[in-house]
């Protein structure tokens, strides 16, 4: 099992002060142990809700969905990418455990959704929305405690997907981005809107048992 050793690069501090790269090994028995935990989670992820579509074509990683109309909350946020994930998730994430007028806890959904700028005076940075459950309308969901979050309703919209694993750095997603537009053009497809970038798991999953989406609606 020698093999399936990794050697992961970390930044330590010298007596002076000054900050050297050295690389720790993770053994077999770590790695085995990261994988039973991460099939755990994705058995309890397996039940997690995720919005209802059709596929209308599906060609390996390629898909054409028609989605129905869905309720989102959203919040923008003014900085990098990664930057704003983070804190628009916090955000999100306190309002259904609770961040709410009526106190109420609501159900977590998949995927967690990223899109560039945020329409009207908010082009810089990134929304990040999460997905209402089904049932769900602006009118019965309890009002946000924090302003910045914004309740909506989407239309049915048909999407182009990419579905791919691995890391989403920005490099991998610029390509990824351009890959379905190439299917796009194959099929003489006309994209309707921006890119919307999909994560359905967590931060600690392993890398290759990621599941991460790129959306583009068509007309």
């Amino acid at each position: 099992m020698a093999g399936l050793d990794r050697r992961i690069p970390i930044k330590v501090l010298s007596r002076n002060g000054d900050q050297r790269e050295r690389a720790i090994v993770l053994g077999p028995m770590f790695i085995l142990l990261a994988l039973f935990g991460t099939a755990l989670f994705a058995t309890r992820a397996a039940a997690t809700q995720e919005p209802l579509h059709a596929v209308v074509v599906s060609d390996g990683d390629f898909e054409i969905r028609d989605y129905p109309p869905l309720t989102i909350a959203e919040v923008t946020v003014r900085a990098s990418r990664n930057d704003a994930a983070y804190a628009g998730f916090r955000k999100l994430a306190g309002y259904i455990f609770g961040g709410n007028a009526e106190k109420l806890k609501i159900e977590m959904t998949a995927p967690v959704i990223e899109a560039r700028g945020g329409g009207g005076e908010a082009e810089e940075g990134w929304t990040i929305r999460f997905v209402m459950p089904q049932g769900s309308t602006v009118a019965k969901l309890p009002r946000p405690d924090d302003p910045a979050i914004r309740m909506r309703e989407t239309p049915a919209t048909r999407y182009a997907v990419l579905r791919y694993s691995g890391l989403a750095g920005d490099a991998t997603v610029e390509a990824k981005t351009e890959e379905l537009n190439a299917f796009l053009r194959r099929r003489g497809l006309e994209p309707a809107g921006p890119p919307l970038l999909a994560f359905y798991d967590p931060p600690w999953t392993l890398w290759f048992m990621r599941r991460n989406e790129i959306l583009i609606p068509v007309r």
